[in-house]
C-alpha cells in the first residue's frame, strides 16, 4: 500500500501522480520554472489539462547511505501528498541539495512548504503561441483627437 497507517484516505500516492520516465523529468528541467529553497530546486511544468504529479531527485551526490536519500525521498512525496490540492496543475520536480541529507523531517517539510507556496501563488502562463489579450491588441491604434493616424485623408 502507498499510504502509510497514519495518513488520511485519499491522500495515496498512485502511479497518475508520479512522474516516470527521463524524458518527462527532461521536460520539466527545460520547460519549467525553477524555484530554489534552502534544501531543494524544484522545477515546474504548468499543464491544464493534465494532473499535479511530482519527481524527486536524490543524488548520491546528496548522500551516499541510500537509507538517507531514501529518507529525504519520503518525507518529499509525503510533503506533496498533503499540498497535492492546492497545487496547480503540471509537473513538479525536486532535486534534493546535500543540506537536505542533515536536515531533519521538519526542516525539509517546512522548506517544501514554502515552495510549495510559491506555486500556489504563481501566476498561469499563457500557452505559446497564444493570444493573452485579443480585443485589446485588435483595436486600431488611434492618435490624441480619436482619429486612425495611419488614415489617408
Amino acid at each position: 500500500m502507498n499510504r502509510t497507517p497514519d495518513s488520511p484516505p485519499g491522500h495515496g500516492f498512485p502511479p497518475s501522480a508520479r512522474l516516470h520516465s527521463p524524458p518527462e523529468y527532461q521536460q520539466a528541467f527545460s520547460e519549467g520554472r525553477r524555484h530554489h529553497g534552502q534544501l531543494f530546486r524544484m522545477h515546474f511544468r504548468a499543464d491544464p489539462d493534465g494532473p499535479v504529479r511530482l519527481g524527486v531527485s536524490v543524488s548520491k551526490r546528496v548522500d551516499k547511505r541510500a537509507v538517507v536519500r531514501n529518507r529525504v525521498k519520503r518525507v518529499c512525496r509525503d510533503a506533496f501528498r498533503v499540498a497535492a490540492a492546492d497545487l496547480p496543475r503540471g509537473d513538479v520536480v525536486l532535486v534534493a541539495r546535500p543540506e537536505a541529507a542533515k536536515a531533519d523531517n521538519t526542516a525539509i517539510r517546512d522548506d517544501l512548504e514554502r515552495l510549495f507556496a510559491k506555486l500556489v501563488s504563481l501566476k498561469p502562463t499563457a500557452a505559446p503561441g497564444t493570444m493573452t489579450d485579443f480585443a485589446s491588441s485588435a483595436a486600431p491604434p488611434t492618435g490624441a483627437d480619436g482619429v486612425d493616424p495611419s488614415a489617408d485623408s
